[in-house]
């Protein structure tokens, strides 16, 4: 299996080291060539309207579109997600892939980044009962589409969510030590098992 991780800013070395040590191939995603023969994309969590427009630049933004329209499996944190929704309050131009309504920063600024237990409703899906979240600058969604499922919650507002062959967290998993949600992608929303 290999996954391409969207390497344009942001914190994509963190999601290439959990995703290489549950054993899949990576491949930094810089460039329109390497998108090819891709199993799925993980955006990562960083700064969105930067990374929309270094996706605009380097001729990516459409590629992306095309590649999830065909059945590209594709997991987004934080910016990630809020570059993944079909609705967002104020910022960049987004791929429009979730039905989601996003707000972004809606924590506030840094010094209230903050971290947490997240009870999760498919608990046998997941390495226990929870996943662990770490929120920085983190965005909110505001509205869910009815085909989208909450996986988890966090103080009743979803904080990760699933609509077919797309995954999106609004914190950031691959700065914990537990790789459940990254397993949870390759598992279920990449291997479709």
């Amino acid at each position: 299996m290999k996954l391409g991780i969207l390497a344009l800013q942001g914190d994509f070395r963190e999601h290439k080291s959990v995703i290489q040590n549950l054993g899949a191939s990576t491949v930094l995603v810089k460039r329109p060539d390497h998108l090819g023969g891709l199993d799925g994309l993980v955006i990562p969590g960083g700064e969105s309207t930067a990374i929309a427009k270094l996706m605009e630049k380097w001729g990516l933004f459409e590629l992306i579109k095309e590649k999830v329209a065909s059945g590209l499996p594709v997991f987004g944190t934080c910016a990630g997600l809020i570059l993944m929704a079909k609705d967002l309050e104020d910022g960049p131009p987004t791929l429009g892939l979730m039905d989601i309504e996003v707000e972004r920063n809606a924590y506030g600024r840094q010094i209230e980044s903050f971290e947490g237990e997240l009870e999760t409703t498919e608990k046998e899906e997941f390495r226990g009962n929870s996943v662990h979240g770490v929120f920085i600058r983190a965005p909110q969604v505001k509205r869910v589409g009815p085909e989208v499922k909450v996986l988890a919650e966090h103080e009743q507002l979803p904080v990760l969510l699933r609509e077919d062959r797309l995954l999106a967290a609004t914190f950031h998993p691959e700065l914990t030590d537990d790789p459940g949600v990254h397993d949870y992608f390759l598992r279920r929303v990449v291997r479709g098992s």
